[in-house]
């Protein structure tokens, strides 16, 4: 059975790639980083998701960018926004998901597996330059330079199946391949329950994707 890396943050995008990944008879192993972000309730989530979907097997790895700083999601002393902010935000994490696939990439590897798996989405999202198609793209070419299945020619496959999805039309396709988005937290600044904010920029996405979509959002807010 072919084998995947699925990075997995136990928000509602990367609960639908997971589910994605496995409609395609991937054998998956879920990847979730502790990179000290506000709260664990999307760690929480993830596990839930992870046992949800049947996973061959779920890691969390620990890589500290509250030590960079420079974000309000791993910083404490910034606000969370909770109106939309011109420009890309003060919630975007300096290379994070440079560093999310690099540690994919490294266990894919190691696994002999020739695929990973990535949730981002450039249209209903928050302006983030590490989302869009260019960056998946270049990522893939450094995989292939970087590693040495790359240089032996098996290069890892860089999948990012929701890029160009609406929010609506995420959650219609999850829907559709039996995820419970009750399990999964979105918020940047979810209580320790994982109940979400209703303010904040993921909330909103989330909310309104929803609602476009027709479908009950079974979320719990504060």
């Amino acid at each position: 059975m072919k084998r995947a890396v699925v990075l997995l943050s136990g928000g509602l995008d990367s609960a639908t790639t997971l589910a994605i990944a496995c409609s395609e008879d991937y054998a998956c192993h879920a990847l979730s980083v502790d990179y000290g972000q506000r709260h664990g309730a999307e760690l929480d989530a993830a596990r839930r998701v992870a046992q949800a979907l049947g996973v061959v097997e779920h890691r969390v790895m620990r890589v500290d960018l509250a030590g960079i700083g420079g974000s309000a999601l791993t910083d404490h002393s910034l606000a969370v926004p909770e109106q939309p902010t011109p420009g890309i935000p003060i919630t975007y994490v300096p290379a994070r998901n440079t560093m999310m696939l690099s540690l994919a990439l490294g266990w894919a590897e190691v696994l002999q597996a020739r695929d990973i798996f990535i949730g981002v989405t450039a249209i209903d999202f928050s302006g983030y330059p590490d989302c869009r198609p260019e960056f998946i793209a270049a990522f893939e070419k450094l995989a292939a330079l970087a590693t040495k299945v790359g240089v032996e020619g098996k290069p890892t496959r860089v999948h990012a199946p929701l890029i160009k999805l609406s929010k609506a039309e995420i959650i219609r396709r999850g829907i559709s391949l039996g995820v419970d988005y009750s399990h999964t937290v979105s918020c940047y600044q979810a209580d320790e329950q994982g109940r979400g904010c209703r303010r904040c920029d993921s909330c909103r996405l989330r909310r309104e994707g929803f609602k476009a979509a027709g479908i009950f959002d079974p979320t719990r807010y504060q």
